[in-house]
């Protein structure tokens, strides 16, 4: 996963899978099949890490409004490692793959509503505690944050700073008021 996620589909080689597994190539087929398999379970198993790490952070904390704050302001941590950003490997499948492979374009669709639900379950327990307004429809909301993530990822991806994503994420916060 790691190799698709650093590289994207395109530019990751059968070298580089067999490579970075230590397995052999008949090993490779054998056990996965093709690339394009071995791609497609990668991000069912992405979109699995995600939806649990996602799920524990909503269920772990102090209210649905922190758990929004946590979401967006952690983008700022990306920025500040030395590490290049990898930006999401769903949104960046979706940039790459999406339009012209069915079955990864079903992938990305369940991996993009999957996020927002959780999304719109943080909104909605953020409605109940009286952080977000209640006349705003959650599910828009989550479609928002999910976007805005998107290109949050995408700005951090370009280079912007640690500031700059922060400041993003208060407005975005804002708005939900």
């Amino acid at each position: 996963m790691e190799v698709f996620w650093a590289k994207g589909y395109e530019a990751s080689s059968l070298q580089d899978l067999i490579s970075a597994m230590r397995i052999s190539k008949s090993s490779f087929y054998q056990a996965f099949g093709s690339k394009h398999q071995l791609f497609e379970a990668c991000l069912v198993r992405f979109r699995e890490q995600q939806v649990e790490r996602m799920t524990v952070a909503l269920d772990s904390a102090q209210s649905g409004m922190a758990f929004l704050r946590f979401f967006l302001v952690s983008l700022a941590d990306e920025v500040r490692t030395t590490e290049p950003s990898k930006g999401c490997l769903i949104m960046n499948t979706a940039t790459e793959l999406a339009g012209r492979d069915p079955s990864v374009a079903t992938l990305v669709q369940q991996g993009t509503c999957a996020f927002m639900a959780i999304l719109e379950r943080a909104v909605k327990r953020a409605q109940k505690e009286g952080s977000v307004g209640k006349q705003k429809d959650p599910k828009t909301l989550s479609q928002f944050l999910l976007a805005l993530l998107a290109g949050m990822k995408a700005m951090v991806k370009a280079g912007a700073s640690a500031g700059t994503v922060e400041d993003v994420a208060e407005v975005a916060l804002s708005a939900l008021k």
